[in-house]
């Protein structure tokens, strides 16, 4: 699977043999671990909270997510870029749920209690590369600050 993964970002493979992969989830899941890195650690606080995300936003189980966590941390590993993720949710996904993933980031960063400069700026890129707009951005931040009680 992950020899698909890594072909697949890679840009020589398109779609992976394996299908049962979902591309779109994979890299939403990986831009999830860049932005948990961000501060140099990824620790099992942050690594439940990505697992709760993937959970919500993709009705899977534990299991499923513990998984999808994995194949991501691989994937993202791997890669130098954010390009091939992101250029896969902007082709991949409608405006609401590329919105959705920038929710996702945010609820990722916060994981921490705080938000760096770098991980706002993290998010500031990645919304620019799948077309969210700054006004959708900032809105995004705003619920999951409220639902966080921050």
């Amino acid at each position: 699977m992950f020899d698909h993964l890594m072909k697949f970002f890679g840009g020589s493979e398109w779609p992976p043999a394996n299908n049962k992969v979902n591309q779109v989830e994979v890299a939403v899941a990986a831009l999830l671990v860049e932005a948990a890195r961000m501060s140099d650690r990824f620790d099992e606080a942050e690594r439940g909270v990505i697992e709760r995300i993937l959970c919500r936003s993709y009705d899977l189980s534990s299991d499923a997510a513990a998984r999808l966590l994995t194949a991501a941390e691989g994937v993202n590993a791997e890669s130098t870029q954010l390009f091939p993720f992101t250029r896969l949710i902007a082709e991949r996904m409608v405006p609401e749920q590329r919105v959705d993933v920038i929710e996702m980031l945010w609820e990722t960063v916060y994981a921490e209690g705080i938000l760096s400069p770098d991980d706002d700026a993290l998010i500031r890129q990645v919304a620019a590369l799948i077309y969210v707009s700054d006004r959708d951005r900032g809105e995004a931040h705003q619920r999951v600050l409220r639902r966080l009680g921050l």
